[in-house]
């Protein structure tokens, strides 16, 4: 979200962090531990409202996620 605005719809802030993390989805990927969901993250700076963004994954991504683990 660079250079853009965004407004918390909370409390009305405009400062914002961002980050990202990995969970895992489905009962191969539970099993084997392999994190194939991406979600970036939009998080508020004064009352840590966060919303979630869905994120696209790469094959080779989760092929080395898996041996990784």
């Amino acid at each position: 979200m660079a250079n853009q605005v965004w407004i918390c719809p909370k409390c009305a802030n405009t400062s914002y962090e961002t980050d990202e993390f990995r969970a895992t989805g489905g009962a191969f990927a539970k099993v084997f531990d392999v994190q194939n969901k991406k979600f970036a993250t939009v998080s508020c700076t004064q009352c840590g409202f966060t919303e979630l963004y869905k994120r696209k994954t790469s094959a080779l991504g989760n092929v080395f996620d898996f041996f990784t683990n």
